[in-house]
């Protein structure tokens, strides 16, 4: 056998099998290694793109929690405000009841020590009445010392 010949043959047989190979084998060879580098890359991007959608999340998570902390300061706030007031209201009130109480106690007291006044008058005048009546027994004129003592009443007003 000639070495050219074998290796004639072989140069043959290689190039149809490498053509068989490229025709048939390694175009779904080609195509599973296509697919499956897509899938992978698909993976990638849908894992890429959920820890920006993680992160994302996070974020609205804590501008939620801040917007929450600051209502929530603003309503305590709202309350201590509301709170004061009430209180404020109260006191303007309670002082407006003590004013009221005063003014009619102070009222009260004023017409009552007038009344006072009224009946000690009644009292030295009767008193000195009774006082004249005896030393004057005899010279009593029942009208002069009733013009008398309603004088003596209008002087000790």
């Amino acid at each position: 056998m000639n070495l050219n010949a074998t290796l004639f043959a072989q140069l043959a047989v290689f190039f149809i099998l490498a053509w068989f190979t490229m025709t048939f084998v390694w175009p779904p060879i080609v195509k599973a290694l296509d697919e499956r580098a897509k899938k992978i890359a698909d993976g990638l991007a849908a894992a890429d793109k959920a820890k920006m959608d993680l992160a994302n999340a996070e974020k609205k998570a804590v501008d939620e929690m801040r917007k929450a902390r600051e209502a929530a300061a603003e309503l305590r706030a709202g309350a201590e405000r509301q709170a004061a007031q009430l209180i404020d209201e109260a006191r303007s009130e309670a002082a407006r009841v003590i004013a009221q109480a005063r003014e009619a106690a102070e009222g009260e007291a004023g017409a009552a020590m007038q009344r006072a006044k009224e009946a000690l008058r009644e009292q030295v005048a009767a008193l000195a009445v009774t006082g004249a009546e005896r030393i004057l027994r005899r010279e009593i004129n029942a009208n002069v010392h009733a013009e008398l003592l309603a004088n003596l009443h209008q002087e000790l007003k």
